[in-house]
């Protein structure tokens, strides 16, 4: 059992770390300035309501001597390096060398309420036939969604993962089942450091509170995961198994003397 806990932690740590994908060689030939609902996504926080339509405007400029096209446009929110939603618009159009173009979609967001909720990273890129990423604008979403969706049921399973980790160290801790050397002992308590790191970063973002952008996650994942180490490295040595005493007794055989009357 605490191999799968660790197993499930360490996945988590790993999407955090490892999972974000490499931009494209072509990312940026385009400048992209968007609004949502009239409003700029730079620097700000916006907020979707599922329940209602998404009016997203783009401007699209090119500063090259040569025409960009555009086949499609994606609105996308990312958190731990895992994309929990995305939606294409595929509506071509092309920008003018040294030229800009707005175009304005409406997108209908329903199915969102099961997809994420609370704040979560998120981008607006236009993208050529290839999906190659040709320019794009980043802000923070407010999603207001379910916390049954698939970000909220993410995070109420690492919590699930985590309080078992924490339970198994805890127990091999008090039943003196840790291992004799000090840096095995802190292994034993990596994965709920993780797992605690992970289940904070989701909350916070859950309740709306910070975002899980990278210069914020994983500060706090390592955080966590260090101190859960110290303190396996810190825990008392455990006791040696107790020396069962013998209970033979060495006897001393002394002949009977009888006394021998006439």
């Amino acid at each position: 059992m605490g191999r799968v806990i660790a197993a499930g932690v360490a996945l988590g740590f790993c999407a955090v770390l490892l999972g974000a994908p490499p931009a494209s060689a072509d990312s940026g030939s385009l400048g992209v300035q968007v609004s949502i609902d009239h409003r700029p996504i730079e620097d700000a926080t916006v907020a979707i309501d599922p329940a209602n339509q998404v009016e997203l405007q783009v401007t699209a400029t090119n500063s090259g001597t040569a025409p960009v096209k555009v086949r499609s446009v994606r609105l996308s929110g990312v958190a731990l390096a895992l994309t929990f939603f995305a939606y294409d618009t595929t509506a071509p159009f092309e920008v003018p060398a040294r030229g800009s173009v707005t175009r304005t979609f409406v997108l209908d967001l329903g199915d969102l309420t099961g997809q994420a909720t609370g704040l979560l990273p998120s981008s607006v890129e236009l993208l050529d036939a290839q999906r190659a990423t040709l320019g794009e604008a980043t802000t923070v979403a407010d999603v207001r969604g379910s916390l049954w969706s698939v970000y909220g049921v993410f995070g109420l399973a690492m919590l699930v993962l985590t309080i078992l980790a924490w339970a198994t160290a805890l127990l091999a801790l008090a039943r003196h089942r840790l291992a004799p050397n000090r840096w095995r002992r802190g292994l034993r308590f990596l994965p709920a450091g993780f797992g605690t790191g992970l289940v904070a970063v989701i909350s916070l973002s859950v309740l709306r509170l910070v975002p899980p952008e990278p210069a914020v996650e994983i500060p706090v994942v390592l955080g966590a995961a260090a101190i859960a180490f110290l303190l396996g490295y810190l825990t008392p040595h455990p006791a040696p198994p107790a020396v069962a005493e013998s209970d033979t007794t060495v006897r001393l055989a002394v002949p009977n003397t009888q006394e021998f009357t006439r």
